[in-house]
Formats: C-alpha cells, sequence, structure tokens
C-alpha cells in the first residue's frame, strides 16, 4: 500500500479511537462524524462532512451521487456508524460505495459498541 495512505489510514484509526475513549458509545452518528471531522482537521487535514460523490455506471455515465460521511485528502471515504455491532451489510455498503465512485480506499467505522469497531477496504 502507498505509505502516504498507509499513515493517512493510521491517522483516522488513532484518532477514532482517541475520540471512542472520550465521548464512549451511545450518542448519535451525527456527533461522532462532527467530533471525528474536527480532530481530523485539527491535524491538517482536508475533511468535507456529507460530501457528495457520484456514482458511475461502467460506461463512465453518472447515475447519480452518494453523500460519504467524511471524504479525507481526497483519498479515502470514511463510513460511520453507531450500532451495536457492524454487520455483513455495513462491509456491502462501503464495498458498493467504492465501486461505484472509483475510489479505492475506505474506512468503516462504529462508534456504537463498547470498544470501536475500525475496518479499511481497498479495491
Amino acid at each position: 500500500m502507498n505509505p502516504q495512505i498507509q499513515s493517512l489510514t493510521d491517522t483516522i484509526r488513532e484518532t477514532s479511537f482517541a475520540l471512542h475513549t472520550y465521548l464512549r458509545n451511545g450518542l448519535l452518528e451525527k456527533v461522532y462524524e462532527s467530533g471525528l471531522a474536527n480532530r481530523l482537521r485539527k491535524q491538517g487535514l482536508s475533511v468535507i462532512q456529507q460530501h457528495p460523490i457520484n456514482v458511475y455506471d461502467e460506461d463512465g455515465s453518472i447515475l447519480g451521487e452518494y453523500y460519504a460521511d467524511l471524504f479525507v485528502e481526497n483519498e479515502i471515504i470514511v463510513e460511520l456508524k453507531a450500532v451495536k455491532t457492524l454487520a455483513d451489510e455495513h462491509t456491502a455498503q462501503v464495498l458498493a460505495y467504492l465501486r461505484a465512485t472509483n475510489t479505492q480506499h475506505g474506512i468503516l467505522i462504529n462508534f456504537g459498541s463498547p470498544k470501536p469497531q475500525i475496518k479499511k477496504y481497498v479495491l
């Protein structure tokens, strides 16, 4: 993996753990989204919340838009959840977003469990 992407992934993971340690579980997803965006921006990263990303058909036609919870450094889609535990459909959702938007890297983070769940995906 690209060392820059690996470093960015590590930063997102570490920042997520720190946010979860502070806020713990039990809040709405939007609170964690704002908290993570705030903390990543303080580290000098470009973070866009609810960023519209085009969804493409195989011939390149635009089919619609998907709104990424966070789009970090124009490289990584970060999908956030605040649920008891991650399920297969959450993984399927992130992989579908990556395929449909031609984005290579995604991170799925669940703040809703007692311990944060963080998974990295690469197409």
